[in-house]
This record gives C-alpha cells, structure tokens and sequence, in this order.
C-alpha cells in the first residue's frame, strides 16, 4: 500500500464530532461482537498460542467503521476480476512467455529461480494439469488526483483473508444497524461479502472433479511438517510457499516438487504461482502483450486502464526519472507477504547503487508508479484499544476459477477484502501489523 502525506482529507462522516460516548459504546459492542462471531486471531504475545486450541485468542485489528468509497470504482474492481482469472490461466500455460520473461531474474533471485527450475521440469515432462484451480485477489488503490482505480497486484498465492473480510462486512452492517441513525449511515450500503463461501465452494468443486471420494484437501501452512503418507490427496492448498523462508531446507523443495508432479489440484500450480509475479505483472503491462493472452478488445482495454505505470530496471529512462524524483515510485522485488518494497529516498539510493555496481541485480526488482490514494479519519482498533488516525486503504477483489480441461466451469468474482492503515506508513500487511481489516461503505 502506498501513500504520500500532505494530502487534504476527504469524510463521508465527520469523526471529529462523533461523541465519545458514543465511540466507546460502539468499541464494546465491536469487541463483543468478535469474540462471539470469530472474527479473532493469535495473539502473539502468548506463548502457547496457535498450540493449544482455544488459547492466546485476540480480535483481529479492524477498523471501527467501513470506509467511503465510490461505488461505480467498487463494480469496475468487481468486473475486473473474471478477466483476471482468465488472464492468469492463459499467462500459466505459455511456459516459454514464463521463462523468458523471468530469465534475468533467475540469475540474481535464488527462490524465483527455484520456482522456475520446478516449471521448467514440468515443461520437460510435458504435464498437463487437466484441473486448474485459482482463488485470486487483484488489489487495488484509487489515486486521488486522477481519479482512477489502479491495480497494485495479483495474488495468485495464498490469497488471504477470506474468511475475517467476510465477518468484518458482517460486523459493520451490525454496528450500523445499531447506530447508523446516529451516525447519519445506512447498514445497506455495506455491500455483502460471501468470499469465503465461494471460496470453499470452488474448492470443493475441484475435489469433485478429481473424482475420488476417499482423497483428501490438503492445505500446506507456516507450520511443522505434518505426515500424510498413504493418502490420496485430491486438491492441495498453498496457505504458504510463496516466501524463501517456507523452505528452510532441501526437504521442502523436494516436498513442492512431489506435489507439482503429483496428479493432484494444486491452488496455485507452479505455472499460476509465477504467472503471479511482479516481473510478470510488468510485462503484461508492455505494448501488445495483453493482445498475446486476451482476445475481447473490450477486456484488454479494461485491463490496460487500471494498470499502474511499470517498468523493468534496464528502461534508463524512467530509472532517470525515478532517482530525480524517487517519492513517484515503489520498487518491487518477487516476494509476497508485505514489507518488501523499497520507497522515498531509498528508491534513489538503491538505484544509484545498482548503477554503479553495473551488474545484473537489478533484475530482481520492477519499478512502479506510486499511487496516491486520498486520506480520510479514521477510528483502528487493536489489542482492544481504538485510536483515531488519518488514514488511507486499499480494495482487494477475489476472484475464483476452475477450469477442466478446455470447459470452464467457475469464473467468478467472489467478495472483497478492505485494508486500511495509517497514512503516514509505506507498508500495508494486516498479518505484518501495518494495516487493519476494513469494509465498503458505498458512495
């Protein structure tokens, strides 16, 4: 998530002279609300949490009220997400377009040239993954000077979130139904949120499809190695493997590796896994590429709208423009996850360095345009406490496919996920601690 300070404020509601009575009513209820509807997570600080059920249980952070947001850009999002499943299966299956797009970045980037070996022999046996699975989140950003909704990044690995985005909606709706009069807010312009639903249904459609009503769904988690010798595993999902520190050590290559060999659905296979890169983002985003994977001229001219500038590290133009000007720009390495990105003066730095060194590092990174969303007040709740802050968010849309064979049978776009944190900081995971889960509040 990106931002700039200095920008005027902009408030469907004025928290300033919201009573205070009134907030700390709401935060109780909202407390209660999630303790009893599950909208929890770990609690970090308790050692046995997340070893012994039921022990070392928090709300997760929120916001206190869904934040304003136009919603003709709320249904441009939600159109966006089919063409975006589509795009990624077609991307997934030209392996040559993969290879070639990341080959500078697998000299100088150790786990993506991992994942690319995995690809590269799935090439060589020339497997097909007769069931393709993907549960997607597109995200995005709406600058405040143009006006225009911009894509920030496709997941198309451990899209997360799904199920507290869901409760967070229920939570808002309920707070509104409660005090929307004083407020001056209507609950119905809280648009429903059914990610986790749809979620599980395409799941348990793709476990359908492969046909074998003794297989297993296996979900691979940040957590010990557990055994699963002698199950047949029909649908395989990545909860984690999208950062180098999910493998430690050689058995968990060879374990990615069994399971791409395998006949199982994998959600992402190794070819969506990349497919969902940021070099590869950046080079959809070149002339004429779409054209290579879309054919409605329509789609691509949607696509092509909401892409943010993005440029490759050997452009010296625009790396010129980004050291003069360094607060325009984010640069992107392929890691997931959250605090990755490199802003403001030390987008500068880092440029003028791999300058100097002349060697091919550069290639581990993308350089993007720096979007500027506006910035409104907002009330954040964490660790049971509320403070009021200026803040800014950013819209994820999920998107489901399910693909067999040449027949689609799921292409959907399947809820969303609101994060908001505060203004002044350049990051934006909610598991990382920078931003808290939040809700539409259509205008």
């Amino acid at each position: 998530m990106e931002t700039r300070q200095g920008i005027a404020t902009k408030e469907a509601l004025d928290l300033q002279s919201v009573d205070q009575d009134l907030v700390q009513k709401m935060v109780y209820d909202a407390l209660v609300w999630s303790s009893l509807h599950g909208l929890v997570v770990g609690d970090r600080s308790v050692q046995r949490s997340g070893k012994v059920p039921g022990v070392g249980l928090v709300h997760a952070p929120f916001a206190l009220l869904p934040v304003s947001f136009p919603e003709s850009h709320f249904r441009e999002a939600c159109e966006l997400a089919p063409i975006f499943n589509e795009l990624v299966d077609r991307v997934s299956l030209d392996g040559k377009f993969l290879q070639e797009s990341l080959s500078r970045t697998k000299k100088v980037d150790p786990f993506t040239s991992r994942l690319l070996d995995i690809h590269s022999k799935m090439l060589e046996l020339n497997k097909k993954e007769d069931i393709r699975l993907g549960l997607h989140r597109s995200d995005y950003m709406l600058d405040e000077q143009t006006k225009s909704l911009l894509q920030i990044e496709v997941n198309t690995i451990s899209s997360s979130f799904s199920g507290l985005s869901c409760l967070v909606s229920e939570l808002h709706r309920s707070l509104l139904i409660h005090y929307g009069e004083r407020l001056g807010l209507d609950s119905k312009k809280v648009p429903g949120n059914s990610a986790v639903i749809q979620f599980a249904e395409a799941m348990a459609k793709a476990w359908t499809e492969y046909n074998n009503a003794r297989a297993l769904v296996l979900v691979v988690v940040q957590s010990e190695e557990h055994n699963i010798g002698g199950q047949v595993i029909a649908v395989v999902y990545f909860r984690a493997g999208y950062a180098p520190t999910d493998y430690p050590s050689e058995s968990e290559w060879r374990a990615r590796l069994l399971m791409e060999q395998s006949s199982a659905v994998k959600c992402p296979s190794i070819s969506y896994h990349l497919a969902g890169t940021k070099k590869i983002q950046q080079e959809l985003a070149k002339p004429n590429v779409l054209e290579r994977f879309l054919d409605n001229k329509e789609d691509i001219a949607k696509v092509r709208k909401c892409f943010a500038g993005l440029w490759s590290l050997d452009d010296s133009e625009n790396v010129s423009k980004a050291i003069e000007n360094p607060e325009l720009y984010v640069m992107k390495p392929q890691r997931e996850g959250g605090g990755n990105n490199i802003y403001g003066e030390d987008v500068k730095e880092t440029l003028l360095r791999l300058k100097k060194d002349g060697t091919d590092e550069d290639a581990a990174y993308i350089l993007m345009q720096r979007i500027f969303p506006s910035v409104s007040l907002t009330f954040l709740m964490r660790d049971g406490i509320c403070h009021k802050d200026h803040a800014i968010s950013e819209l994820g849309i999920y998107g489901a496919y399910l693909r067999i064979k040449e027949k689609v049978i799921m292409n959907e776009q399947s809820g969303y996920l609101m994060r908001t944190k505060v203004a002044s900081s350049n990051e934006g995971g909610v598991a990382a601690g920078f931003a808290v889960l939040d809700s539409l509040y259509l205008t």
